[in-house]
């Protein structure tokens, strides 16, 4: 390290030695920008690259993959938490669960009990979700939100949020309507709400009346779930009274991962800043942009920050199974009592932020694209504000990315909690307006490997990355000492969960 640069950390280590509880937001503002400036130079590429290489050896070593439930995921989580640990911070290796497998042993049951009878053809008039438990229930059926007859475009937005079970009876098959927010929110409200059985029929619209197998990678409402048709489900919803029979045959086994969390051993444990990244690949490949990117990044973070003396606790997690649906953030947030979720102040995701053909994409916190979900909860824009200052001083371009529910944000929005964050594109194609802005193609996927065996260390780019990296530890260094823009949390006790707006 030069003499310079270490005279400048001795420096800046004094001041932040200082009595941070007392501190005035003057001194706070102070603190933030003399820390950021230290991290930027600390967390540097070249070492973001060093894990990003140990990444690539775990795949290789693993069958080419990273993916939850295997070998190179649990490798990749002992090498992150080995690292944090070495650094001097208190790792947690929490558990959670995802489907290891699923079968189902014979034909699903569902038939109109009363008040007539009718038997509906499986496989033909409805299919089993996959992976619903196993479960034989006759209860009386009831509607949640249903939009009957259905809008000439989807728009239903039955059993997105938890306010559209008020009056549901606990014990009854909730029926509900396919659209606008994802299959498993829906089938999460249910079952939050004491559903029996759950039935989602198909909207209605041309193309979207006939049901078919689908697995939805959510279990844990416990009961029986099927989609059927929409002639099924109107027909239900048209029957007062209506009580059926509904059978699911299957058999469910349930594997463990591991999220890693690591917290700051400094900090006021009342203001907690979050900074998360997905650990885990795709089965098809070793994930180095998607996600190695985001996990290499904040883990040099964490490890570069890990002695100073900050004003807020700073709680780094890695997050199991986000590809097959958000299951370590989910099940994380849900374990959270609160009055835990109340202290935590705001979350950043950092989920790709070095697509080969990339754009600098902020997440939309305050919804000023005017597209797709609304705007996060609030704070949220104010974290958008802050990282749109960052580019704007370095006379980098930068455009929104909406909150479409596909990463790590998504449970804290849920529940409340302000979010934002980096994205440099995943499948999607690269505009001609954004490759004026940021450069590369036209026309083109922002990261042709996404989801590919080709994700590796090759597909990488190293000046997205250099910002990105210099960016995230900028972010995660001001929050540290400053929250003075976010606001207080409310208390959340007995909040209403909410949906994002994913396509279904």
């Amino acid at each position: 390290m030069r003499v310079s640069i270490i005279k400048g950390v001795t420096a800046v280590v004094a001041a932040l030695a200082l009595p941070l509880a007392v501190s005035s937001p003057a001194q706070a503002r102070g603190l933030d920008d003399s820390f950021a400036r230290l991290l930027m130079k600390e967390v540097t590429g070249a070492n973001v690259q060093k894990h990003l290489a140990a990444l690539q050896g775990i795949a290789d070593a693993n069958s080419g993959t990273r993916a939850a439930g295997t070998p190179g995921y649990a490798a990749s989580r002992d090498y992150v938490a080995g690292k944090l640990r070495k650094a001097g911070y208190k790792v947690t290796l929490n558990p959670i669960n995802f489907v290891e497998s699923w079968t189902e042993n014979s034909p699903p049951t569902l038939e109109l009990t009363a008040p007539s009878q009718k038997t509906y053809a499986p496989n033909e008039d409805f299919h089993t979700f996959e992976p619903s438990p196993a479960g034989d229930v006759t209860a009386q059926v009831q509607g949640v939100d249903l939009t009957l007859p259905p809008t000439p475009t989807p728009t239903s937005t039955s059993g997105c949020e938890a306010s559209d079970f008020n009056g549901f009876v606990a014990g009854r098959i909730a029926l509900i309507q396919r659209g606008t927010c994802a299959f498993a929110t829906k089938i999460r409200n249910a079952g939050f709400a004491g559903a029996s059985g759950i039935i989602v029929f198909n909207e209605g619209q041309p193309g979207r009346t006939d049901a078919f197998p689908l697995n939805i990678g959510e279990w844990r409402a416990g009961v029986p779930m099927v989609f059927a048709d929409f002639a099924v489900g109107n027909e239900l919803a048209s029957t007062p009274g209506a009580t059926v029979h509904l059978k699911v045959d299957a058999t469910l086994n349930l594997g463990t991962d591991h999220n890693v969390i690591a917290e700051t051993r400094l900090g006021d444990p009342r203001n907690v800043v979050m900074v998360g990244a997905h650990l885990d690949s795709v089965t098809a490949g070793p994930g180095i942009n998607d996600n190695g990117s985001g996990t290499a990044t904040i883990l040099e973070t964490a490890l570069r920050m890990a002695h100073y003396p900050v004003r807020n606790k700073v709680r780094f997690g890695f997050w199991a199974a986000e590809e097959i649906g958000l299951l370590g953030s989910d099940q994380y947030v849900e374990s959270l009592t609160d009055a835990q979720r109340d202290r935590i102040r705001l979350y950043l995701n950092f989920d790709m932020v070095a697509s080969p053909n990339y754009a600098y994409k902020l997440y939309d916190g305050d919804d000023s694209d005017a597209t797709g979900s609304p705007a996060g909860p609030p704070g949220s824009a104010q974290i958008e504000k802050q990282l749109e200052a960052f580019y704007d001083a370095r006379g980098l371009g930068h455009v929104g990315t909406d909150f479409d529910g596909r990463s790590d944000y998504g449970p804290f929005i849920t529940v409340g909690i302000p979010s934002g964050g980096i994205f440099t594109g995943a499948e999607g194609i690269k505009t001609a307006q954004e490759a004026a802005v940021f450069g590369g193609t036209a026309g083109a996927p922002y990261d042709a490997c996404y989801h590919q065996a080709c994700d590796t260390t090759a597909n990488i780019n190293a000046t997205a990355l250099d910002v990105n990296v210099d960016a995230i530890a900028d972010s995660t260094a001001r929050f540290a000492f400053n929250l003075r823009s976010i606001p207080e949390r409310a208390a959340t006790t007995g909040a209403s969960r909410v949906a994002l707006r994913t396509a279904s």
